[in-house]
């Protein structure tokens, strides 16, 4: 297995499948979360739909990149979340994390080995290695942050 197709495999089972930390974003931790416990603020903590909003901001910018576009995200803008105001719109935000985080496996995945090492948009940024590896370790932490809030909403139950 060449080392795009190991960081896919990562990618996917922190986005969709994995149990090689014990939980997923898709089917362990996003599935169960209704609009309300997806708004709840536990007190100065993010709420659940803005950490998933969060996360999913930067795979769309780095899908961005990896298509031959772009990057066109900025940190300042990574938590500007439009409220949402109905369970069909937290189906939509949880369906297009899904879809992003399967599209981004898929460009990893079949993306030249040799592109690791090329610089991501500008040398300022490191190489596609540092900045993929940059997605799953500040997706892993968000992930956390996820597991945390919905144990403590249902503890205030």
């Amino acid at each position: 297995m060449t080392l795009n197709e190991q960081i896919a495999k990562q990618l996917k089972e922190l986005f969709l499948t994995g149990q090689w930390i014990g939980t997923n974003l898709n089917s362990k931790q996003l599935d169960d979360v209704d609009l309300e416990m997806a708004n709840a603020r536990y007190e100065s903590l993010n709420t659940i739909a803005l950490l998933a909003f969060h996360l999913n901001y930067y795979v769309e910018g780095v899908i961005n990149v990896l298509k031959g576009g772009t990057l066109d995200i900025k940190d300042k803008y990574s938590f500007d979340m439009s409220p949402i105001t109905s369970q069909e719109e937290w189906d939509i935000m949880r369906e297009s994390i899904y879809r992003n985080a399967e599209y981004l496996v898929f460009l990893v995945d079949h993306m030249p080995l040799s592109q690791l090492t090329d610089p991501f948009t500008d040398e300022k940024y490191g190489t596609y290695f540092r900045n993929l590896i940059g997605i799953l370790e500040h997706s892993y932490y968000h992930l956390g942050q996820i597991v945390l809030i919905k144990k403590l909403l249902n503890i205030t139950k």
